[in-house]
């Protein structure tokens, strides 16, 4: 047998060689490499026995036949009959018309600039108002056949959507009331300058940003100690309608670091009997159970003062020593002052009772709200005044307006707290202000969603600007 093969492997190994003559290297290449891991004189035999002729040489063949288009006419017809509708979105403008509205949406229409012009509906929500969600379906022939208008007026859980519809020859509009539905988003962004400038870099709402301001305001003083390099996360509600965001909603948690120091918060509402469960699934509601806002270890964040009696400001006078700029003399400034525009509001640091409303001296308009403990807060240079004596109020109420009355050189707020009728530093006051823990009842299902709350905080981070 052995005999044999080494006989007949010559004659194999010659017409392998004839055959590969007409083939690429790359085939004569890999033929042979199959041959040696084949092993044998019977693969190279088997290999030679399989090729194929080379295609060059087969023979080639001319066909010709005569094709028929389908009629011109009948293919233009039926384009002709094709309708396809276009869609556009945009927002409302304050100076907008009938006539530029529809212009900017792409639309050419008279009939229907007509009917937005005579339409009361379109007179009272749509024209001449700002941030209304447009969406519009128009023709192949840039003529309206749908236009919707969505807003969120206000904050009971509905919006409002303006629909104007063709129907027939002319149009007709409806204002209906329905649901928001929320989604939530994380963010994160890094302090350069300021927290706005870093909320628009990241593209998170300013309400988004005011809130987070308040939700830490008892532990980070936003008009003096935020630093270049601070940097926060927040996980927040987008209320929608239609699918079409329309405004931010709750912030849910947020973690904001402050000279390298963290702080964290989440909103919390306690289960009751008669609403058990939003709270395990970490979706906010605004009935039943106390609610707020809470460190991931359980302790709320609402103190009995706020740090400040101005959401935004800068802190131009503190609770020192200084050169007063009418009295023209060193003398103890026995408050805090913040610079602000005429006509910021202010709201009351802590629930309490009007005590005094009106003018007096040099403070000019001025509140006096009296606490528990005997405990008084002044605000005073008011522009206007919004409360009345013996009126209660609750925190962060709206009780006045910054302005430059009495002895005041520019616009601003000067704030007091007193205790006893001794003046105290305010700052101080606030950031030792007494705070309360969930209730061991509640704890559990606390524990469960500061979990998933610290996980959320932590893909947020991922997200930060740099």
């Amino acid at each position: 047998m052995k005999t044999t093969l080494l006989t007949a492997l010559p004659a194999t190994l010659a017409a392998l060689r004839q055959a590969v003559d007409h083939r690429p290297r790359g085939f004569t290449t890999a033929l042979f490499s199959l041959a040696l891991l084949g092993g044998g004189a019977y693969a190279l035999a088997a290999a030679v026995v399989t090729l194929a002729p080379d295609v060059a040489q087969l023979p080639v063949r001319e066909v010709s036949e005569t094709v028929t288009p389908l009629p011109l006419e009948e293919q233009a017809a039926a384009l002709d009959l094709h309708r396809y509708s276009l869609y556009r979105s945009d927002a409302s403008r304050a100076n907008d018309t009938a006539d530029t509205l529809l212009r900017r949406l792409g639309m050419d229409d008279p009939q229907a600039a007509d009917f937005l012009r005579r339409d009361a509906l379109v007179h009272r929500h749509l024209l001449g108002r700002t941030g209304r969600q447009l969406s519009a379906e128009a023709s192949d022939r840039n003529t309206l056949i749908k236009l919707m208008a969505r807003w969120s007026p206000d904050d009971d859980g509905s919006f409002k959507r303006l629909v104007i519809e063709k129907s027939g020859t002319t149009f007709k509009s409806r204002l209906e009331t329905l649901p928001l539905t929320a989604s939530i988003r994380i963010a994160s962004a890094t302090i350069d300058s300021s927290l706005f400038a870093s909320a628009d870099e990241a593209g998170i709402p300013d309400a988004v940003a005011i809130q987070i301001a308040e939700i830490f305001s008892g532990d980070i003083d936003f008009h003096r100690e935020l630093r270049k390099g601070d940097r926060y996360s927040v996980v927040y509600e987008v209320l929608e309608g239609d699918g079409e965001p329309l405004r931010a909603g709750r912030v849910l948690s947020a973690e904001f670091v402050n000279g390298g120091k963290a702080y964290q918060a989440m909103w919390f509402q306690e289960p009751t009997a008669a609403n058990p469960t939003p709270v395990e699934e970490g979706r906010p509601t605004r009935t039943q159970g106390r609610s707020g806002y809470y460190s991931l270890e359980g302790q709320s964040l609402k103190r009995a003062y706020l740090a400040s009696p101005l959401a935004f400001s800068r802190v131009t006078s503190g609770f020192k020593m200084r050169f007063h700029p009418i009295l023209k003399k060193w003398a103890a400034h026995l408050g805090v002052d913040y610079a602000a525009p005429t006509g910021t509001p202010v709201r009351s640091v802590g629930d309490g009772v009007v005590e005094f409303s009106g003018v007096q001296g040099g403070f000019g308009n001025v509140v006096f709200v009296r606490h528990r403990n005997s405990h008084v807060t002044v605000y005073a240079h008011l522009s206007r005044i919004a409360v009345r004596r013996g009126q209660r109020v609750e925190q962060g109420q709206n009780i006045g307006a910054v302005g430059a009355t009495g002895w005041a050189t520019g616009p601003h707020l000067h704030y007091e707290f007193r205790i006893n009728g001794r003046h105290q530093n305010p700052l101080a006051i606030a950031r030792n202000s007494e705070s309360i823990p969930v209730s061991p009842a509640a704890r559990p299902v606390f524990n469960r969603l500061a979990t998933v709350t610290r996980q959320q905080l932590a893909a947020a981070q991922l997200l930060a600007v740099r």
